[in-house]
């Protein structure tokens, strides 16, 4: 039975249960190891006690049993094999041992207890564990644990060797190993214990100079010594080194080179603990081959260069007067420098050590100052020299002068001054550099030195309004101002401009001026010697004293006027809407303006002109001509007696008198509207019609228009009789005999008319019928033969004898 493998842990393992055709009684596995299997039934009614047999898979041979009371529903078979399949048999007998039931199940035992062979720790955190595989296990698990139960642990291995991590340095613990299958785990292995190494001392490193590093760390528990080993970069050699102190000084090192530095701490036990390492450059030798160069470009500076240092990443230079430039190459600039002083520069390299020690200072004298001031004397006109104050540390001068039509000049002098040729009217630019051997100084104050101007060589004169002349003539040089003075009998005008142009404003009119330009410039003042000129200022305004209408019909305007300058020619101006303007001459104090149109309103001004140009024009004055008649004019009755009056509206108009005029009567409206209605008009009459229109100031236009005929007058006395053979009769009577008259008889569905010779008032209508309401109408005709429309109606109501027309009954007018 040993051949059929070791014991594995203790896992559940679910069996496949049958049972006796009508059992009640259930069995499986509880749990196993690898010599035995707990298993569980459910307990059987009848029962005195349960059986339980063993037997290998597929074999009807019991290899082991055991026998449980009544009340027992768990139970252990030992004596197994490790990592064997077997079937469990269980069981239920009665008082005379006779079996009521049973029930199987089948089951694996676990692999066996495996044997740790060595337990290991080469880091401070973690132990490894050697061991023999165990046939039929698929895993292993670790299990750690301290002797104080502080920690415990258990982790899964595929096999040998497992490693436990996460462990404190230095700390014994207790390990055992259990193989594991499907069916469950072994029972621990014997247990071995072992102990973790020291931790590794954490290194902080320095490089205190380009020859040396330092190396400090923290003490390390249980430690009792340290080792180190110190090896150069690109070399293969180490050089050991044991010590107890906590710090090491290592001495006589290559500057600007990376050292690395690993270490160890020992237990008593003399057993190394975990290594650390750590690299450290020491500092870069100090910069050597120094050279200073003065720049200009793009601004002024020194530069400064020197050869590489072994190991450094940055360079640094810094000067006397506390300027410093840093670069990764081999020169920099130090910015900025000032003219006319001496300075010394010193350069240090920098790696992630620290600073070299810095070089040797070297000097360098910068370029001279510009000389300041300069000035320009002018002892002979014509012959200027350019003086300066002599400057330090300058071994000669350079003086640049530039007129401003473009012409430049030069000159080099070790004297303190520079001559050269000036006209008048010319402005000079002028520098002025010095120079060493760094190089010339930085541009000084420009000076501007400007000659007396010369006189304008043409000035024109032009009148620019009645009371300003404007100065025109052509630029002269080195005249940044231009005063301009025109001097009459009574007063002075001036006016300074720096344009070569000035306008004299608020002259007197109609008066003879003395103008004169002056230029000047800040510098040299003004030329008082230029000629003047004699101008003559425009004519004053006129002012008119009347304007009136001579001639209504043909709206003739006459314009009077007074003026101080009988030579002048004036024109007079009439101004109305767009395009409307009316002009007349006249070189004396009055002239006529014609043929204005009606309903129209006008500003009239004058003006007075001579050779010196025109007069302000006068203030104006308005005029407003008649108004227009209406264009159109309609009259219409609107009842026999009142008649409606409608006319065009009428440019200027704005209120009208319409009027209708007989010998029997007359009619008239005033109003602001273009129609209105009259009463009081005599049917049959003639009317002469007129319109007066009246404008907003009062200008009346009389407007005479055709003849109006009253309509005939509307018949009176009007009847209705019953005819024969259903027609009805219309009889009226009338005021003229000459009238004609239309009759119409209007039922329900029909209108009956009849229209007689003029003379006769009476007419017949047929095919009447009885039973309705009629409407009668007898109105006199128009020449045009349209009926007047403003008579009345009357009703009648016809009653049927039989089918026949009855009474005729009167109802009203309508």
């Amino acid at each position: 039975m040993a051949s059929h493998g070791g014991i594995k842990g203790l896992l559940l393992l679910l069996g496949i249960v049958s049972q006796v055709s009508g059992s009640t009684m259930t069995v499986s596995v509880f749990t196993v190891t690898s010599k035995s299997t707990v298993l569980r039934w459910s307990k059987y009614e009848g029962a005195l006690s349960y059986r339980v047999t063993a037997s290998l898979r597929n074999s009807q041979v019991p290899v082991v049993f055991a026998s449980f009371g009544q009340n027992t529903i768990m139970g252990s078979v030992n004596s197994l094999n490790p990592n064997t399949a077997y079937t469990f048999r269980v069981e239920a007998l009665g008082s005379n041992m006779n079996m009521l039931t049973d029930a199987t199940v089948d089951g694996l035992t676990a692999p066996d207890v495996p044997t740790i062979v060595m337990a290991s720790s080469k880091e401070s955190q973690s132990i490894t564990v050697e061991f023999p595989t165990v046939s039929g296990a698929t895993s292993y698990i670790l299990r750690t644990e301290t002797d104080d139960g502080s920690f415990f642990s258990e982790i899964p291995v595929p096999g040998s060797p497992g490693t436990v991590t996460n462990l404190q340095p230095y700390t014994d613990y207790i390990l055992s190993v259990m193989s594991v299958n499907s069916a469950g785990r072994s029972q621990p292995s014997l247990p071995v214990e072992a102990k973790t190494v020291l931790s590794a001392p954490l290194f902080n490193t320095s490089s205190p100079s380009n020859s040396s590093i330092l190396v400090k760390w923290e003490p390390v528990n249980h430690a009792v010594l340290y080792s180190l080993s110190i090896i150069k970069e690109g070399s293969y050699s180490r050089s050991p080194l044991n010590t107890t102190e906590t710090q090491v000084h290592l001495p006589d090192l290559e500057a600007g080179t990376k050292y690395c530095i690993k270490g160890n701490a020992w237990s008593p036990d003399n057993i190394p603990g975990d290594d650390f390492t750590v690299c450290q450059i020491t500092r870069s030798p100090t910069p050597q081959s120094i050279e200073l160069v003065v720049t200009s470009t793009p601004d002024a500076g020194i530069v400064v260069s020197w050869g590489p240092s072994k190991g450094a990443e940055q360079y640094v230079a810094m000067s006397l007067t506390g300027q410093n430039c840093s670069s990764s190459s081999n020169s920099c600039i130090l910015v900025p420098l000032s003219c006319g002083e001496t300075n010394t520069v010193t350069v240090i390299a920098i790696n992630q050590a620290g600073n070299s020690a810095p070089s040797y200072p070297v000097q360098i004298i910068s370029f001279p100052c510009p000389p300041q001031p300069i000035w320009v004397e002018e002892l002979v006109p014509g012959n200027c020299s350019v003086k300066w104050s002599a400057v330090p540390q300058a071994e000669y001068y350079t003086t640049f002068i530039k007129s401003d039509d473009g012409i430049e000049g030069m000159c080099n002098s070790t004297k303190l001054y520079c001559q050269f040729n000036c006209q008048c009217g010319y402005s000079y630019i002028m520098s002025v550099f010095a120079h060493n051997h760094a190089g010339p100084s930085p541009p000084g104050p420009l000076l501007n030195h400007t000659t007396l101007p010369c006189c304008p060589a043409l000035t024109t004169v032009s009148a620019a309004s009645w009371e300003t002349l404007m100065m025109e003539w052509s630029p002269v040089r080195g005249a940044d101002l231009y005063e301009t003075r025109a001097v009459d009998a009574n007063e002075v005008i001036l006016c300074n401009d720096t344009a070569p142009r000035c306008a004299l404003s608020d002259l007197n009119c109609n008066s003879l001026y003395s103008v004169v330009v002056i230029p000047c410039n800040d510098i040299s003042g003004c030329n008082l010697t230029c000629s003047p000129q004699t101008h003559e200022t425009a004519p004053c305004m006129p002012v008119i004293t009347g304007v009136s209408q001579i001639n209504t019909s043909s709206s003739s305007v006459l314009v009077s006027w007074t003026s101080d300058n009988t030579a002048a020619n004036y024109t007079v101006s009439v101004i109305g809407s767009v395009g409307d303007t009316h002009v007349c001459h006249s070189n004396g104090t009055s002239c006529l303006v014609s043929n204005l149109p009606c309903g129209s309103v006008y500003e009239v001004s004058t003006i007075a002109s001579t050779s010196a140009g025109e007069s302000i024009p006068s203030f104006t004055i308005p005029l407003e001509t008649a108004p227009c008649c209406p264009d159109n004019l309609t009259v219409s009755h609107v009842t026999q007696a009142m008649t409606n009056v409608t006319w065009s509206p009428a440019i200027g108009a704005q209120t009208y008198i319409a009027s209708l005029s007989s010998p029997r009567g007359h009619a008239q409206c005033h109003t602001m509207e273009t129609e209105c209605v009259m009463g009081c008009i005599t049917c049959g009459n003639n009317y002469t019609v007129s319109l007066e229109a009246i404008s907003r100031t009062g200008h009346k236009a009389e407007c005479t228009y055709h003849g109006f005929s009253a309509s005939d007058c509307c018949p009176s006395g009007i009847r209705l009789y019953r005819g024969s053979n259903n027609t009805l009769i219309v009889r009226w009577r009338s005021s003229s005999a000459l009238s004609q008259y239309t009759a119409e008889v209007t039922g329900s569905s029909k209108t009956h008319a009849c229209s007689p010779e003029p003379g006769i008032y009476t007419c017949t209508v047929s095919e009447i019928v009885c039973g309705q309401v009629y409407t009668v109408v007898v109105a006199p005709l128009k020449p045009d033969g349209s009926k007047v429309q403003f008579c009345n109606s009357r009703l009648y109501s016809v009653t049927c004898v039989g089918s026949n027309v009855g009474l005729v009954l009167y109802q009203g007018k309508r």
